[in-house]
Parts: C-alpha cells; structure tokens; sequence
C-alpha cells in the first residue's frame, strides 16, 4: 500500500466527523454593544433621559471625545484572516445626542457603509542625535572604557582638571 493512501485512510475518519468550516476557518466573533432595535424603540427624543438610556441599553461604548452629550453604541462582526487579521463583516453604530440637561434629542443609525477610509501620513517626526551607520554603533565603544571598569573622560586644558563632555 501507498504511504500517501495510507495517510488518507487514517485521516477520513476524523474529517468526516468535522465540518469544512469548523476545520479550515474560524466562525464569526460578535464585539461590542449590540443594540436589539425593540429596545432602542422604548427610547424617545425629547422625553428619555440618560438614566433611561443606560436601564435600556447598558453603557455606550464610548462617549463624544469634545462632547459628552454624544454616546455612541458601536458592534461589529468580525472573523480572522490569515496571519491573525481581523475582517470587519458587519458594523452598527448607534449615536444618541443628549441636550445639555440629559434630555434625548437624537437618535441615529450608522453602519459599515458611513464608514471613512483613513489613509495613513508618510511623513515622520525626527529625532535628535546622530545618523551613526550600523559600523559606527558597533565600534562606537571601543577604546572608551579603561580596563579598570569606568569610563574614560576628555579632560580640558589648565590645572583644574575639570571633565567636560
């Protein structure tokens, strides 16, 4: 018998017993605050207030970063992909704006589709010190400390024999 025949003829029985997708890919991962829209429905711009927003709908997810009148309930669904990427398969966001006396006045629905690409800068921030190749940070010691184990420091000119840098 063929030792490839072999192996398959061991391996049948365990992968008949397991389906394709639960063996090759991984199953969708929901995150987040998932917002049931029957219980949104109890909310009312103009009369709910945050406290009756929070009994219904729990913490939002993360509150206005200039305005915390502004709460947004974020969930996705998301599923990995190779080399442990996320893939964003559905995205809600719901946004309830409060008046500054916490009193509903808004209730809006975003989705996957609302959503922005940001693209990333190519520009960077520059650092002080020196551009030292790869040979001047290996050799940059040598000849630096005395074999008694302390560094060797220039000294200037004159009696005092004061260090400098």
């Amino acid at each position: 018998m063929r030792p490839y025949l072999l192996i398959a003829a061991l391996l049948l029985p365990v992968l008949t017993g397991c389906s394709v997708e639960g063996v090759l890919t991984h199953s969708p991962q929901s995150r987040g605050n998932k917002v049931d829209p029957e219980v949104l429905g109890q909310l009312v711009p103009g009369t709910s207030s945050r406290a009756d927003a929070t009994a219904l709908l729990g913490s939002p997810t993360i509150r206005g970063m200039f305005d915390d009148n502004t709460w947004l309930y974020i969930a996705e669904t998301t599923k990995p992909r190779i080399a442990g990427t996320l893939e964003v398969e559905d995205q809600n966001v719901v946004v309830l704006t409060f008046d500054p006396n916490g009193i509903l006045r808004k209730i809006e629905k975003r989705s996957q589709k609302d959503a922005s690409d940001v693209s990333m800068v190519t520009r960077f921030t520059p650092s002080p010190g020196n551009n030292a190749s790869v040979l001047q940070q290996l050799l940059g010691n040598v000849g630096r400390f005395s074999p008694g184990g302390t560094a060797k420091t220039p000294t200037t000119g004159g009696t005092g024999g004061a260090n400098s840098f």
